[in-house]
């Protein structure tokens, strides 16, 4: 069957925000198996519960702090006691101020402290090295055609535009903005994905880049106007919108594409 997954046991960090559920259901959706790995307890039990029963004995769940190397290794046996084999692995995770509900984490250019700083490289490039690393040399080891996707953003490939953002009575220094962070972690996620690409070339692992563009989340119709101006096709994606190309990238489909950056946006970054 085209793009089946039924061989497959895939990774997911940041498995249980908005996009990290999506990806294991695409995985769980082709018959695959999911590996989910996140920093709430609580959260990932919540997910687990919510899967039919077919589907939660081919899921497996394991709180892990990605920035922590010795956890990240700990968790990689785990995975393969209980499977048998990685395959694939998603770095998802990262830190992501967002419109709908955090508006507060926007921080300023001005404001950055080397804390916040150093808190969201270490989760979104530093984590995202550890994990592969660590799953990649596994998928070499045991010679299986791997498939490593690491989630980049529409914000990895250009500017985010700020207007967006804007709130009406505030001061421009107390405006929320995008924070620049969050760009500098998603080009960093291409130029990671395009330098493993390269170095694993010869043991038949392939890396590749998506780069999603905005979500329909509960997002303010304020924001949602001025969102869908600058998409050609005129809304934000649905957030099932990404599985197809999740199971692309992980399907032996992609069998001859390894280093490249897959931007769905709508169009967005073509104006």
């Amino acid at each position: 069957m085209m793009f089946g997954l039924e061989d497959q046991v895939v990774v997911i960090t940041g498995s249980t925000g908005l996009l990290g559920r999506e990806h294991a259901l695409a995985v769980l959706g082709q018959g695959g198996r999911v590996a989910l790995l996140d920093i709430d307890q609580v959260k990932l039990e919540e997910f687990e519960e919510s899967l039919t029963e077919e589907w939660r004995n081919r899921t497996a769940s394991f709180l892990c702090d990605i920035r922590d190397e010795v956890r990240v290794l700990e968790v990689s046996k785990l995975i393969l006691l209980r499977f048998g084999t990685i395959t694939g692995l998603i770095n998802n995770a990262a830190i992501n101020p967002s419109v709908e509900k955090n508006t507060d984490k926007f921080e300023r250019l001005e404001d950055l402290t080397f804390d916040s700083w150093q808190t969201q490289l270490d989760v979104g490039l530093w984590g995202a090295l550890v994990c592969s690393r660590i799953f990649g040399k596994i998928m070499i080891d045991i010679e299986v055609s791997g498939s490593i996707i690491n989630i980049s953003s529409d914000h990895g490939i250009m500017a985010p535009n700020q207007n967006l953002y804007k709130l009406p009575g505030i001061p421009k220094d107390l405006q929320p903005v995008k924070p620049v962070t969050y760009s500098i972690v998603k080009h960093g996620i291409i130029g990671l994905t395009r330098y493993l690409s390269t170095y694993w070339a010869d043991s038949n692992l392939r890396v590749n880049a998506l780069c999603p563009g905005g979500v329909l989340n509960g997002q303010n119709q304020e924001f949602l106007n001025r969102f869908n101006e600058l998409v050609p096709l005129g809304r934000p994606a649905n957030a099932d919108e990404y599985r197809g190309s999740i199971v692309f990238l992980l399907s032996k489909e992609s069998s001859y594409m390894t280093g490249s950056v897959l931007v769905v946006d709508g169009g967005r970054s073509v104006w």
